[in-house]
Order: C-alpha cells, then sequence, then structure tokens
C-alpha cells in the first residue's frame, strides 16, 4: 500500500506587492478562490500521477486544479484536507508583502495564537480524521493513493501517517516551476514497496 501526499502548485492570483496588516483578510479570501497559473508540471511528476489508483483532495481550488493538471480527477473532496486557517492580526503602520504577512502570521499561529480561527491543536486532530480517511482508502484499493492537498496540513497528515507505523523514504523531485508542488510519499511497514518523494516548504498558506 502507498500513500502519496501532494501540495497543490502555485495559484494564479498574486495581488498587490504590499499590502497593510488589515488587507490581509481580503488576500487570502481571494487566494483560496484562486486556482492554479500556467506553470506545467515536468514529466517525473506525471510519471508518478500516473501510478495512483485514486484520488483525494481539499476543495480548495488551487488544490482540485492541480490534481486535473495532471490529468487526475478526485473521487473525493472532503473540507477535512482543507489548509490549517491562518489567523489575521491588525499590526498598525507596517506594509509588507502577502507572504511575509503569512509567514509572520504562520509563525504567530504555530506558537499558539490563533485568534478565532482553528488552533494548532484542533488542525492536528483534524489531520488524525484525514490520515484515517487515507488508510480506508488505501487499505480498499490495496495500491497508490494521491491525496493533493496543501503544505502544513500534508506536514500534519504525514506525521500522523509515521506515528501509525508508516515509512517515508525521501528524495527531491522538482515540481511545477518557482513555489511548486511537493509530495509525501509512505509504505506500510509491512509491504516493501516504492521509494518516497519529498520537496519540503517551512510555511505554506
Amino acid at each position: 500500500m502507498e500513500i502519496i501526499l501532494m501540495r497543490h502548485g502555485k495559484p494564479g492570483f498574486a495581488g498587490a506587492q504590499k499590502v497593510a496588516a488589515h488587507e490581509m483578510a481580503g488576500w487570502i479570501n481571494q487566494y483560496d478562490l484562486s486556482g492554479i497559473g500556467d506553470d506545467q508540471p515536468p514529466e517525473a511528476s506525471r510519471e508518478l500521477a500516473r501510478s495512483v489508483l485514486m484520488v483525494i483532495s481539499s476543495p480548495l481550488p488551487r488544490a482540485i486544479s492541480s490534481a486535473r493538471n495532471l490529468n487526475l480527477e478526485p473521487e473525493i473532496i472532503d473540507r477535512v484536507f482543507r489548509e490549517a486557517e491562518l489567523p489575521v492580526y491588525l499590526i498598525p503602520v507596517v506594509k509588507l508583502s502577502p507572504f511575509s504577512w503569512v509567514i509572520l502570521f504562520r509563525l504567530m499561529w504555530l506558537c499558539g495564537m490563533s485568534k478565532k480561527t482553528e488552533s494548532f491543536t484542533m488542525a492536528k486532530s483534524r489531520a488524525r480524521r484525514a490520515a484515517g480517511i487515507l488508510l480506508k482508502n488505501a487499505r480498499e484499493h490495496n495500491g497508490p493513493v494521491l491525496m493533493m492537498g496543501h503544505g502544513i496540513m500534508n506536514r500534519l497528515i504525514a506525521k500522523e501517517l509515521t506515528s501509525l507505523g508508516w515509512k517515508e523514504r525521501t528524495r527531491a523531485v522538482s515540481f511545477l516551476s518557482h513555489q511548486g508542488m511537493h509530495s509525501f510519499c509512505f509504505w506500510d511497514k509491512k509491504i516493501r514497496h516504492k521509494q518516497m518523494i519529498r520537496q519540503e516548504r517551512i510555511v505554506d498558506c
């Protein structure tokens, strides 16, 4: 059995180069409505996609459009796989790039400052539910199951799979230009299976 956790490609929405903190709520809403841009995955990534027997996806457009960019149609689209929510704090005067705000707010979130959004603890609980869904489908299909999701949640789900005894083996793969996709591939410790592919990013949204 094999489970592949793949992060979406680069969204088409960029917005203003610099924004105030109070503008970030609107920026995040636009980002969440955006599909991926024009970047195309290399053949190595398409080859990985061709190996899967089932596809699961987050409901956010950037995840669904990434799967379809690889000629994959999700059989299950579930909010349990959506990205961890991002709190917005109103910091006056300063204007930063949106992704600088994302990094700052994500670090605050990791430190327990979740405001009215989903907390780190709640996200980890959701990751456990997501891992359960993936395990169920991996067992039923007895072959590679791919989940198209997001950076933070994929890492939390990966930790859950590891805690349940699933093994990962790493090597880098380039997936889409610039921001790119990256994936975690796990195989059941009781079954000798394929290598894991993984390319990391520290903070994601």
